[in-house]
This record gives structure tokens, C-alpha cells and sequence, in this order.
């Protein structure tokens, strides 16, 4: 697979959007050439050789799986041994890993092995005329196509539900929800009328879907503005999003650290307060959640504080820099770990949603500090982790002018995509 500052070039873009009739033609006749070759399912034949599949069930483990198959107890502990030296696999996983064996003959010992942790990745063992048995890892190229997807919010909407009727795979909606929710708040953003549209990975396999890849560009015309973010590799084999300037996308704290979480109560100057009765400022956002609901780290830091008082009850706070803090109240019970002094990343899981403290029912209630002090989570001003330097800066500019291009192209072509 090319590098990602190398996915599409004009010439590219000329020659692999093709007419579906040609691509399902293409397609026919693969499925046709792999059938003949024959599958490697249990019992059939490769080539010269007998070959049965195991997919590794619940209470496997290699020592059952391979003393069933007639090796010895040396054997097995030779192959073990290697598996953990050579290949880095001291496990095995219940319906995701999956052995093959393979015979001369029905009868014969088994002559090769293959660990087939992933779709992308096989272990080949083999048994040497000597007996040693010898590891060779194999590393399955992708068939990788960036795909097109579009759709629009409907009155009563929310944004997951009009990307699903979009077309768009829940794992690749969560990815853009985690990317979005830097700059938007998905509460208020949200409303009939707009539009969004996703390029994104597939990855395949001998002509069939194994899985999604990564999100190379979103597009969302919000009520602050549109917002557009790209997937770009910098010339030190890094990643991240950015806008259309180059300015780094992924903001230091999220506005929304619980993902589709309902805000009951905005930040405010004087709010009556539900349970003392008397009005007083609301320095943070309150957000639904039952009870249990796991809080992420809005921002890599260390934790100042886990504590309880009378009004946070539960809480943690954490520092982010020297400008920024963050603060999460009402929590049911704090995470295992994390203490005063822990270094946290962003995203990690510090506590769950409760109603502890002076507080009507379980929420999560959030609040950011900026010098000192309280600012709206949803409208303050978030800084960016990186921005492109100069250099990256100027091929990014070009890396993002091709992409616009695929998404013109793809725009009213659903079913093409552009191999990468």
C-alpha cells in the first residue's frame, strides 16, 4: 500500500475511477480464478497438500490445539518457543486467531503450520529435515480503496442516525464523532439542513471486505462554519488531521468528553440551582449519563485531584498544561490507577458517571479552567496540538488539492471508489 502523502495522484485520478460494469466484470472473474484454486477450509485440498483450518474457540489453547493434530510434547514446546521468539504471539485469541495444518497426505505428520492472527499478517512454521521447526512471518499487502459517503440531517436527527442511513459503518462514524467533537458540540451544532460527507478506507482481500481503514477527510457544514479536516502524513512518518490551511485539527481538550451525551445544563452566570434553590453561576456543562457511563480525559495530563467535597461529590481535575485544567464531578467511582500525580492521555478512562454530591440524578458535570478561570466548554477557544511546518505545510496544500479532486469526482458516483 503507498504511503499516505502518495494515495492519489492526478494521474491516478484519470485512469482508477472506472464505470461499475467494468468493475463487477473484474470483480466476476476473480471470484471465478480464486474458486478454482479452491478455499482453505477445513479438509481441502492446497496444491499437493491436506489442509484443515481451526479457529480458535474458548479454553483453546496451543498445547491442546497442536497435541490434537499428533504432535508431541517436544514438539509442541518447540513450536511454542518459537511462536514467542520469532513471532511475538505467547497466546491465543478466542474467535479471532485462527491454525492451519498442513499434510502431505490425510495420514501424514503435520509438515506446516500457519497462525493466522490477523487478515493482514500469517506465521508459517515449518519442520525442518532435522526436526527443528523454523518460523517465517508473513505480511499480507491490502487492496486498500478510499470510499465516498454523503448525507444530511434530517429534522429529528442526530448525527449518527443520518450517517447510518448515509451508508456510513458505525466504526467510521465513531471515528469522525471522536474527530468532530475537537470543534463542535454536538448538542447545539446539530441541525436539519446540514450536510456532511466522509472519504474513508476499505480494506480487501482477495476480493472480499475484511475491514475499514482510516478517515482521509471529513467535511461538515456546522453552525460555526464549515468544518473540514484531512488525514496527512508528515515527512517524519507521522499522521494527524488538519484543516485546509495545515493548522492542526486535533485540539488539545474536547468539548464533549462523553460522545453523544445530551447536555442538560449549559454553562452559565446565574442558574438556579436544582437542589440548594438559590441562583448562583454555573461554572461548567452538565451532560446526561446513567449511572456507570465511562468518562474519558478530555486531554493528556496529570491529575491535581481525586477527592470528594459536598458539591463536586466525587471528582477528579487535571492539569493539561500551563494554561489549561479540566475538572469531572458526580462520579459514581473513580477509575483503577489513576491517582493524584498519574499522567493520563487523552481519551483514557478516569471515572464513571454518578450522582454524587449535591446533584438531582446521574450526569457527568464538566468544566474547563483557562488561567485560573472558568470558560464555557462550548464556546472557548481550544489550541491546537500541531500545526504543519513550513515544508509539510506546502505539500500538504497540494495532498489536499488531489483529494478535493476525488471528492468531485466520487461525489455523484456512490458505488466508485479510488484504489489506492
Amino acid at each position: 500500500m503507498k504511503k499516505a502523502k502518495d494515495i492519489m495522484t492526478t494521474k491516478n485520478l484519470t485512469r482508477l475511477v472506472i464505470g461499475m460494469a467494468v468493475l463487477m466484470t473484474l470483480v466476476a472473474a476473480y471470484v471465478v480464478a480464486t474458486n478454482r484454486r479452491g478455499p482453505i477450509i477445513g479438509g481441502d485440498v492446497v496444491g499437493k497438500e491436506c489442509t484443515s483450518v481451526v479457529v480458535v474457540a474458548s479454553g483453546d489453547t496451543l498445547s491442546k490445539l497442536l497435541s490434537q493434530q499428533g504432535l508431541s510434547h517436544n514438539e509442541i514446546t518447540a513450536i511454542a518457543n518459537v511462536l514467542k521468539s520469532d513471532a511475538g504471539i505467547s497466546t491465543l485469541r478466542a474467535d479471532k486467531d485462527k491454525i492451519e495444518f498442513r499434510r502431505a497426505q490425510d495420514d501424514s505428520p503435520v509438515s506446516k503450520i500457519v497462525v493466522i492472527p490477523s487478515p493482514w499478517r500469517q506465521v508459517e512454521l515449518t519442520c525442518g529435515e532435522d526436526g527443528t521447526w523454523q518460523c517465517n512471518t508473513i505480511d499480507i499487502e491490502r487492496d486498500t480503496r478510499a470510499v465516498y459517503r454523503a448525507g444530511e440531517i434530517l429534522d429529528g436527527d442526530s448525527f449518527y442516525l443520518a450517517g447510518m442511513r448515509a451508508g456510513i459503518p458505525a466504526g467510521i462514524l465513531a471515528d469522525v464523532y471522536d474527530l468532530l467533537a475537537f470543534e463542535m458540540d454536538f448538542e447545539r451544532d446539530i441541525r436539519a439542513g446540514q450536510n456532511f460527507s466522509v472519504l474513508y478506507e476499505e480494506n480487501y482481500s482477495n476480493g472480499q471486505k475484511i475491514d475499514n481503514g482510516n478517515v482521509i477527510a471529513i467535511s461538515f457544514k456546522s453552525l460555526r462554519g464549515d468544518v473540514k479536516m484531512y488525514r496527512f502524513r508528515k515527512a517524519d512518518g507521522t499522521t494527524g488531521y488538519y484543516d485546509e490551511n495545515g493548522n492542526g485539527a486535533i485540539k488539545s481538550l474536547k468539548r464533549t468528553p462523553i460522545n453523544n451525551a445530551k447536555i442538560t445544563s449549559s454553562f452559565s452566570g446565574g442558574r438556579k440551582h436544582p437542589v440548594l434553590g438559590y441562583t448562583r453561576a454555573h461554572k461548567g456543562v452538565d451532560f446526561r449519563a446513567p449511572t456507570g457511563t465511562p468518562i474519558p480525559a478530555a486531554g493528556a495530563g496529570r491529575v491535581v485531584a481525586r477527592s470528594y467535597n459536598r458539591g463536586h461529590g466525587n471528582y477528579v481535575k487535571i492539569r493539561h498544561n500551563g494554561t489549561f485544567e479540566t475538572l469531572y464531578a458526580h462520579m459514581s467511582r473513580f477509575a483503577k490507577g489513576v491517582n493524584v500525580g498519574t499522567t493520563v492521555r487523552q481519551g483514557q478512562i478516569i471515572g464513571y458517571a454518578g450522582s454524587t454530591g449535591l446533584s438531582t440524578g446521574p450526569h457527568l458535570h464538566y468544566e474547563i479552567i483557562k488561567n485560573g478561570k472558568h470558560v464555557n466548554p462550548m464556546t472557548v477557544k481550544l489550541p491546537a496540538i500541531s500545526n504543519l511546518g513550513s515544508g509539510d505545510k506546502k505539500k500538504f496544500i497540494e495532498y489536499r488539492k488531489v483529494v478535493d479532486t476525488a471528492i468531485e469526482q466520487l461525489k455523484d458516483r456512490p458505488n466508485l471508489f479510488i484504489q489506492m
